[in-house]
């Protein structure tokens, strides 16, 4: 392996070389000082806190999809890198569409997938400016292995088998967290590995006295971790593997060869080398009903897919004719070892047709709204044409092109409960979402307030300044009580049949004298318009 020139000094507060210095016979001060550099990185417990957060989400569960979906869209970093990274060619729907919402890339893309991403995103961000080259080599590594992880989970019959993608990403996190924390210790773990005299675990015996992949097994279970993904890491004997008798040994044979195929996604193995591939088909090629053909086609998925992530995050360039190279060694792939090498990764992105805000009015309206609302409708009728979604997801989705194209602050959908006789926020989006929507109810007797007023009229209305005279005069005490500082806001009602069911709402900080065009309120019109019909028919 070509010598890595660390950029580091001595002055760098998370350089932990010393560790290393002034490692003594104590195995379990060595590891004991790592895990404290490592838990008292403030960065690192709010990453663990999200990363477990996301893991825990299941696709089988509806409440799931709208909490990833909330928490994609409360980081604006997050929500841009997943809708750009929706609408490239590598996971472009088959509708060739442009994804412009979280909501329907969910919908388009599928749940895990967006999961995956999210979780990719969220590691590369909070560990990749620790170090420079050797944590990249290990991010990548990382990436690929979860990108060819996914492939193999459409070949599975195990339920959830999409949890594979997430035992992969983060199979290697023992040599990332190394290479972030104390790059002198890696270095000589790689060069042992390198050299073919060691494997992976007897190098990290040898240098740390203590096995990565149990150490990688210790930060997972303080971040919360399920048992069932730390437990997968754990690779089968050497030798031919035979069927899976239950998912957690399907997801240990899986984690194994998505990590030991990363030389051939990341193109570091030429695709025609038999030899190796044949290495790979005698071990798992029962197990995992795998043929040269079916390996290839995973390869050649995963590749693009890996390549579309990896220039998504920053990790690779998009330059098409430049070459790069990401050494890791300790995958083992014959006797000891495993190289891979990222070289020529390209990709070609086409996000012409994905309509971007440019640029926003003083009180934060899109100039282009009516571009992203035509969108939304656009979206909104493709999902309700498809007749397979669910009334919370298009609920969401219409609150997402409202929010995003008019640039509100909060927004919520407030339904009448019949029960409490309270016309009650059931989902939202926008600034302290949540802790609002809580808040946001309020009594469905008659009023002459300016909600009841909407509702009984069945009136949209648009309010520009909140702060005059004859609007504040309107105003019902609980709304002035939790939202004072709403500075401009819309009304829409939901009416079906003469009774009012519920409403929209939304509103920002600041005036908004601009008002809305009459494109605009035909749109606005048009999605109130879709719920409406999907409340009725559901």
């Amino acid at each position: 392996m070509a010598p890595i020139h660390s950029p580091y000094t001595s002055k760098d507060p998370s350089n932990l070389s010393g560790i290393a210095a002034t490692k003594n016979d104590d195995t379990k001060t060595l590891r004991a000082r790592l895990v404290e550099a490592i838990t008292n990185d403030p960065d690192l417990p709010a990453l663990g806190n999200s990363i477990s957060r996301i893991v825990q989400l299941s696709s089988s569960d509806d409440q799931s999809i709208r909490q990833l979906a909330y928490f994609v869209l409360s980081d604006v970093s997050l929500t841009q890198k997943i809708l750009r990274l929706s609408n490239s060619v590598a996971y472009r729907s088959v509708s060739n569409t442009a994804v412009t919402s979280i909501t329907k890339a969910i919908f388009l893309l599928g749940f895990n997938s967006v999961k995956t991403c999210a979780l990719a995103m969220l590691l590369v961000d909070g560990i990749s400016g620790k170090r420079a080259e050797h944590v990249r080599i290990e991010l990548i590594h990382a990436l690929a292995a979860s990108m060819m992880s996914r492939e193999l989970a459409k070949l599975s019959y195990f339920k959830d088998a999409e949890e594979i993608a997430v035992v992969a990403l983060f199979k290697n996190l023992g040599y990332l967290l190394l290479a972030a924390y104390d790059h002198d210790l890696y270095q000589k773990i790689m060069m042992l590995i390198k050299q073919g005299t060691h494997t992976p675990r007897q190098a990290s015996m040898q240098v740390l006295e203590f096995n990565l992949d149990t150490f990688t097994e210790t930060i997972l279970e303080e971040w919360n971790i399920p048992v069932s993904i730390i437990q997968a890491f754990k690779n089968k004997p050497s030798g031919i593997l035979n069927a899976p008798r239950n998912k957690q040994e399907w997801m240990q044979q899986a984690a194994e060869l998505s990590e030991k195929a990363t030389p051939f996604v990341l193109e570091n193995i030429k695709p025609e080398d038999s030899e190796a591939k044949n290495k790979l088909l005698t071990r798992f090629g029962k197990a995992l009903n795998l043929d040269k053909s079916k390996l290839d086609q995973l390869i050649i998925d995963a590749t693009e897919e890996t390549r579309a992530l990896l220039i998504n995050v920053n990790l690779l360039s998009a330059d098409h004719h430049k070459k790069i190279s990401a050494d890791t060694t300790h995958t083992e792939f014959d006797i000891a070892i495993e190289e891979d090498l990222l070289s020529e990764l390209v990709f070609d992105t086409d996000e012409a047709d994905s309509p971007q805000i440019t640029q926003r009015y003083p009180s934060g309206k899109p100039y282009n709204a009516p571009i992203l609302l035509l969108t939304g409708v656009q979206d909104v009728a493709e999902i309700m044409a498809s007749g397979d979604y669910k009334l919370d997801d298009l609920v969401m989705l219409v609150l997402e092109t409202y929010y995003n194209s008019l640039g509100f602050r909060f927004i919520t959908l407030c339904l009448r409960d019949s029960k409490l006789n309270l016309f009650r926020a059931r989902s939202s989006l926008g600034k302290n979402n949540l802790e609002y929507q809580k808040a946001f109810n309020f009594p469905a007797t008659l009023s002459t307030d300016l909600f009841h007023l909407a509702m009984e009229r069945n009136v949209d209305l648009l309010i520009s300044d909140a702060f005059t005279p004859k609007v504040r005069r309107l105003m019902p005490e609980w709304h002035l009580d939790l939202l004072p500082d709403a500075r401009s806001f819309i009304v829409l009602p939901l009416v079906i049949n003469k009774k009012p069911i519920g409403l929209f709402y939304a509103d920002r900080e600041l005036e908004a004298p601009e008002g809305t065009t009459a494109e605009e309120t035909r749109l606005i019109k048009t999605l109130k318009g879709q719920i409406l019909t999907a409340l009725n028919s559901k």
